[in-house]
């Protein structure tokens, strides 16, 4: 197993498991490399501390693979804890909405006017037809989620 350390153009970091090097290289070469959390697909490899099987009885520096450059922004604590933050609220709301898909623009006009009973949705709408929503008086809100978060991620 190859686990890596990637990063996106958008400065998301994140791991990817692969079951090998040649698996890795394959994937990428085929653009299903992308980022969990923008799906963005132009990724990088950051460098990445070997794991050393030593004894016990010695101590091994840890290696800081930017020792010799300024951290990414993507690297802070604060980047770590807003990406964990973003993806509990995208947990959420995706626990806690129905998914209407391409009929979203349909059902919230109909509980918007009380031809079904509210209840909290999602779902997929053009610019247009968001715009539209809102100069009914019917609010709306956009969250764009990467196809990988649309489905259970392991």
């Amino acid at each position: 197993m190859k686990v890596l350390n990637l990063r996106c153009a958008h400065e998301h970091g994140f791991e990817g498991w692969f079951g090998s090097e040649e698996d890795f290289q394959s994937q990428f070469d085929r653009g299903l490399v992308e980022c969990p959390l923008c799906a963005d697909k132009t990724i990088t490899r950051l460098p990445t501390a070997p794991r050393l099987n030593v004894s016990r009885s010695r101590e091994v520096a840890p290696v800081n693979p930017f020792a010799s450059e300024e951290l990414p922004a993507s690297a802070t604590p604060e980047a770590h804890t807003l990406q964990a933050l973003w993806q509990r609220a995208v947990q959420h709301v995706l626990a806690s909405t129905d998914d209407v898909g391409e009929r979203f623009v349909e059902e919230a006009r109909r509980m918007h006017y009380g031809e079904t009973e509210e209840r909290a949705i999602r779902g997929s709408a053009s610019r247009a037809d968001a715009e539209a929503l809102q100069e009914e008086g019917i609010e709306v809100m956009t969250l764009p989620l990467p196809a990988a978060a649309k489905s259970t991620l392991q």
